[in-house]
């Protein structure tokens, strides 16, 4: 997605494209970023990563449900 860097506020650079406008932390952009730049933002889904964490919390709420009784999220 190519948007562009409209301006900086602070440490936030706030973002424009086609019907949207968000913040992004200016530290996350290269440091020779300027107002006017555009830039191309890719946004993907790290699915192994994903099932791990999940996994992770099933393992916490199981022992929590063995010492404290049923939890559920």
């Amino acid at each position: 997605m190519k948007l562009f860097i409209d301006r900086f506020e602070g440490n936030w650079a706030v973002i424009v494209g086609d019907n949207i406008t968000f913040n992004l932390p200016r530290a996350i952009l290269p440091k020779d970023s300027k107002e006017g730049d555009i830039i191309d933002i890719e946004i993907s889904i790290d699915r192994a990563f994903t099932e791990k964490l999940r996994e992770e919390i099933k393992d916490i709420i199981r022992g929590l449900n063995e010492k404290e009784g049923d939890i559920s999220l």
